[in-house]
This record gives structure tokens, C-alpha cells and sequence, in this order.
């Protein structure tokens, strides 16, 4: 048995240490980092949420520009978020983990102390995972997560007359990055790029939603309101109708200084806002706070019967709405 603290086991020793919150008496990890696999101790009654996420450097995030401690936030943000789109809450993640060895020094300090204030945060301690040298930095986090039996939020249960939802600002995040590509060296206290870099899963607001029996479908804004919406609808077996004159953009002040800007079309077609897109059954709207926890609550359309999108201008023409979001196979 090679007990040497070899490169790998120090590099392992750090990360583990960025899962502290293990030691948490609530968790449901019985057992963690240091043996073959993870134990995980699921709660009676309810049912347990499985995601996985990529973070790639390149595609997700800039080595030259983003901070490493927002790559470690950023990479459990994102996962994080499918579990709130269901209504659940995280319990615990396993991180894979890939970068070049110029980078396990101060760069991998920087993530992990990202990292760290994301799972105490999100409330998801780190169970295990797996580490290995690559030429570029890439990551793949899977959370484990848990919602009641039977509450489950799903995209396929929108029916026709229910009222569209979003939560907070749209194209927030895309607006950010744009600023932060133009930019030399990157300020982490500007607050018109928190959207981007430190994005927060709304867990609170999904949990509310499913306890409360209010919405009929949900699932996470990632990659713009156009190509989500239309997957939701694809699910449902349904249609919508948006009024853009409802629906919420990046203010002034998160534009300024960044050119060509049509918040419009960020609030449509830009990704990583994770904010959550519900819709909700007439009948139980005027249940829907304007706000939750400081986060607006927007009604921006409603559900057709007729399975076509539409986007309602706000000089009143009616145009096709199509998916023009994030696409990882797409041609732009």
C-alpha cells in the first residue's frame, strides 16, 4: 500500500477539504470522501432527484477571464438548479474534476474556496468524485437530491389557459459575460456581473412551489426563454402566447457601457440566467406573490391549446417565437 503523499492524494486532501460540510448532522452522507464509494441515506417519503452537469473550459467558462473561485460556484450552481426546477432540494454532489498540473497550485486553491461557499450555501455537501490531469480544465458535478413523494415538478404538466411564469431578470447573465469578454482585468466585486459568474439556483422558491401544490409545470431558465419554453411546451403537448411587453429584462444600469445591447432579445435568447419558468392554473394566481424572497415573480404569457409559440411585439403583431438559445450542436 503506498502511503506517500503523492501529488494526487494532496490534490485529493484539498478537495476533500472543501467539503467540510459533511460533517453536517442532517446530511445524508454516512459516509464521504476516503473508501470506494459514497453511502447516501435517503429520507421515507420522499424521492431522490439525479442530475449531472458539464462545466468544459472554452464552452462554459474562460481560463483568461473568469475568476477560478466563480468556476467553483458556478459548476454546483448550474447542477443545483435542475434540482430546484423539480421542487427538490440537494442533498449532496460528487465532483469530477480534470485540469492540467500548472493549474493544482493557486488556480485550484481559488476554486475550491468557490466551491466551498457554494456548498454551504446551497446546503449540498461533496460525497466523492474523481480527479485526473487534462491539457484543459473540465468538470462534471452530479448532485443528489430529494422531494417529496408525489410532488415532483415536472416540464410535461402545463395545460392549456395556465398562466406563464419567470422569476426574476432575463438576460442578466448574457449581458455579463458580453461585459466581461470586453473587459481587461476582471473586477469580482462588480455587481453587474454577479448574474454571470455567481449564479443562485432557486431552490427556496421551487421547494415553495411544489409544498404548496401551485404550479402544473417547472423547469430551470439555462439556456434562454425561447428554447426552454419550447421544450416545456414539446412536453406538455402544448402552445404558448408571451407579451413582450411583460416580460422582465436587464435594467439600465446593467446595460450600460456594453453596446448593441436589445435586452429583449437577451431576456429571450441568452443562457445561464438559471431563474425558474413555472406556469400556474388561473384559478390560483392570485396566490403567486409579485415577489419571493426578494425575487420578482413575472406572469410574461399563457399556455394554447394550438402547439405553436408566439410572441406577442408591443405594438400588438403576433411573430413566431423560435429557439434561439443555447444549442451545444448548433450552428451559431
Amino acid at each position: 500500500m503506498n502511503t506517500r503523499n503523492t501529488p494526487e492524494k494532496d490534490l485529493i486532501r484539498r478537495i476533500r477539504s472543501a467539503g467540510a460540510g459533511n460533517s453536517r448532522r442532517d446530511s445524508a452522507v454516512r459516509l464521504g470522501i476516503g473508501d470506494d464509494a459514497a453511502l447516501f441515506s435517503p429520507r421515507r417519503g420522499y424521492e431522490t432527484i439525479l442530475t449531472c452537469d458539464w462545466f468544459l473550459e472554452g464552452t462554459h467558462f474562460l481560463r483568461d477571464k473568469h475568476p477560478a473561485d466563480s468556476v467553483g460556484w458556478k459548476c454546483l450552481a448550474r447542477a443545483v438548479s435542475d434540482i430546484a426546477a423539480m421542487g427538490g432540494e440537494p442533498r449532496c454532489f460528487l465532483l469530477s474534476l480534470g485540469l492540467p498540473e500548472t493549474h493544482a497550485g493557486w488556480w485550484l486553491d481559488e476554486f475550491l474556496s468557490g466551491l466551498r461557499r457554494a456548498t454551504r450555501k446551497f446546503k449540498c455537501p461533496l460525497a466523492g468524485g474523481d480527479t485526473t490531469r487534462r491539457h484543459e480544465i473540465l468538470m462534471n458535478v452530479t448532485v443528489v437530491g430529494e422531494v417529496r413523494s408525489g410532488r415532483a415538478l415536472l416540464r410535461s404538466g402545463a395545460r392549456p389557459s395556465d398562466i406563464i411564469y419567470v422569476s426574476g431578470r432575463l438576460g442578466e447573465a448574457e449581458l455579463g459575460l458580453r461585459r466581461l469578454r470586453s473587459m481587461g482585468q476582471v473586477a469580482k466585486g462588480d455587481s453587474r456581473l454577479r448574474k454571470h459568474l455567481y449564479p443562485e439556483p432557486r431552490i427556496s422558491l421551487g421547494r415553495w412551489l411544489s409544498h404548496y401544490g401551485m404550479a402544473t409545470s417547472m423547469m430551470d431558465l439555462s439556456d434562454g426563454l425561447s428554447t426552454d419554453l419550447t421544450r416545456l411546451c414539446a412536453a406538455s403537448g402544448v402552445g404558448a402566447r408571451l407579451e413582450a411587453s411583460r416580460i422582465p429584462t436587464a435594467s439600465k444600469s446593467q446595460r450600460f457601457g456594453v453596446k448593441n445591447v436589445d435586452a429583449l432579445d437577451l431576456a429571450l435568447n441568452g443562457g445561464d440566467d438559471y431563474e425558474l419558468l413555472f406556469t400556474v392554473r388561473p384559478s390560483k394566481t392570485n396566490r403567486i406573490p409579485r415577489t419571493f424572497q426578494g425575487v420578482a415573480l413575472t406572469a410574461v404569457g399563457e399556455i394554447t391549446r394550438d402547439q405553436t409559440l408566439k410572441l406577442v411585439r408591443r405594438d400588438g403583431r403576433k411573430l413566431p417565437l423560435h429557439a434561439r438559445g443555447w444549442d451545444p450542436f448548433g450552428t451559431t
